[in-house]
């Protein structure tokens, strides 16, 4: 094996080790404290006044596959949808769901009823409300739109692998009104995205969703592990900086 792929093995031992110590239950004795990002505190008023109000919540999810690389944002994105779909299982209008890929449909068509089941409204759950909008990436748009414009939908949250085109859509649920929260791992998106929604996630704070919704102790110690790796590799990035500039390496 090369130092690159140990390297690698290391980081994802340490961190699977990390967010195994920190879901157990003397690790979360002291409620965490997460640093306040201002979308999420958005996204969370947005959540209940779609509940006061009788409108819907959408949840994009992209077109990853789940069998690509791109996969870990849509695994993102479905466990948002069944926390979003459990915290508003008391509105008048369903969560609803829109994916590119018909993996992604089912799988959303399954995580809605398992939010509805969790809350003991399983006679709620409709599973025409997890969509197939479209295979390919201007189909996926085009199934989209008729969601943002006709199905009284006043807070959306995309979350998942997109492309430029996904710029169409937030503009189509500014020109009516909607809160927009969107995170992406694709580059291209989150270009589009920062310029076009109220409140864009950058970078890894896609993978940080699930744990500012409280999905559960795994996604918040998902996120202290995140902050052990990061600062761990700053410290080594910064000994092999000074060791050079000394000549030991």
């Amino acid at each position: 094996m090369s130092i690159e792929s140990i390297a690698g093995l290391i980081i994802v031992v340490a961190g699977m080790g990390l967010m195994i110590l920190f879901s157990l239950p003397f690790a979360n004795k002291k409620r965490t404290v997460f640093r306040p990002i201002t979308a999420f505190m958005s996204l969370r008023r947005g959540i209940g006044l779609a509940v006061e109000q009788g409108t819907r919540l959408h949840i994009s999810l992209g077109k990853g596959d789940l069998l690509s690389s791109n996969n870990t944002s849509a695994l993102v994105g479905l466990t948002t949808l069944e926390r979003i779909a459990r915290l508003s299982t008391a509105s008048d209008r369903p969560t609803v769901a829109t994916s590119g890929s018909g993996s992604l449909a089912i799988l959303s068509q399954d995580s809605l009823h398992a939010a509805y089941r969790i809350a003991n409204a399983a006679e709620q759950y409709d599973p025409d409300r997890g969509r197939l909008a479209g295979p390919t990436p201007f189909s996926y748009v085009a199934g989209v739109l008729p969601v943002v414009r006709s199905e009284h939908v006043s807070t959306h949250l995309l979350i998942g692998n997109f492309g430029p085109e996904i710029g169409i859509v937030t503009e189509e649920a500014d020109q009516v009104s909607a809160f927009t929260l969107a995170a992406s791992d694709s580059l291209p998106a989150q270009a589009v995205l920062y310029a076009t929604t109220q409140e864009p996630l950058i970078g890894e704070e896609l993978y940080a969703v699930p744990a500012y919704l409280q999905a559960g102790p795994i996604y918040t110690a998902s996120v202290r592990a995140q902050d052990i790796l990061r600062y761990g590799l700053a410290g080594i990035i910064l000994v092999a900086v000074i060791l050079t500039m000394v000549g030991i390496l």
